[in-house]
């Protein structure tokens, strides 16, 4: 039987993204935070690479540092962008960022630290103006269905718009402006990984199936039920 792990790595295999986002979603924290074309930015937390290209054209003269502690996700990072002098690809710890960026980008991965931790920790690695761009999973009504919360349960620190706001303000920061991401930027991610469980299904054996099962019925909950929740996207700068 497939360990858990491997389960896990056969599923996400080659996959464009590891979560939600589009390149609006970077034009447009790009616009809020008014990054320059030469801006250094870090992006923590890159998975494959799902948004370097989006970056490099908000900064077509900058640099973009791209890091994950995964190595299967750096290794594709690297296939894709290792041959790009502005480009750099590190397998290191997200909660240690080094150099001064005009942008820490963080697309969904900022729960492994959480907000404030996240935010203080990295306030030392922004340059003078510099900004933290992040999404993150949030409640969009007050009255979510059963579903939904028994699907978010293990995130017990997920809380709503307003509640990411104070967070991001009792880190020192405040907040330049936020977003919900759009459907598009969730079928960014959901189609390329159903494509991949319909290719997996006919060979999956028991590990691997009861993933790709779990799999499915996450995207079918969003499809359903996707109002009562999302990722924001929120632009913050220290205060």
């Amino acid at each position: 039987m497939t360990p858990p792990e491997d389960a896990f790595f056969t599923l996400h295999r080659d996959l464009p993204r590891e979560g939600p986002g589009e390149p609006a979603d970077v034009a447009w924290a790009s616009g809020v935070a008014g990054l320059q074309p030469d801006a250094r930015i870090a992006d923590v937390g890159c998975g494959p690479g799902g948004d370097i290209a989006a970056l490099l054209d908000a900064a077509p003269r900058g640099h973009v540092t791209a890091l994950d502690k995964t190595a299967h996700f750096i290794a594709s990072a690297r296939v894709a962008w290792g041959d790009d002098p502005r480009v750099t690809v590190l397998q290191a710890d997200m909660a240690r960022i080094m150099n001064p960026h005009d942008m820490i980008w963080c697309a969904g991965a900022v729960y492994f630290l959480g907000i404030g931790a996240a935010l203080k920790g990295w306030r030392r690695s922004l340059a003078r103006g510099g900004v933290v761009v992040f999404s993150e999973p949030c409640w969009f009504t007050n009255e979510p269905s059963v579903r939904a919360r028994e699907f978010w349960s293990e995130y017990p620190g997920m809380t709503d718009e307003a509640g990411i706001t104070r967070q991001v303000e009792e880190a020192g920061y405040h907040v330049m402006g936020s977003r919900r991401l759009g459907s598009a930027a969730w079928e960014a991610y959901y189609t390329p990984l159903m494509e991949r469980i319909a290719t997996l299904r006919p060979q999956a054996d028991a590990a691997l199936g009861a993933l790709l099962d779990e799999t499915e019925a996450e995207v079918d909950l969003w499809r359903r039920e996707g109002g009562d929740f999302g990722y924001l996207l929120t632009v913050a700068r220290p205060a």
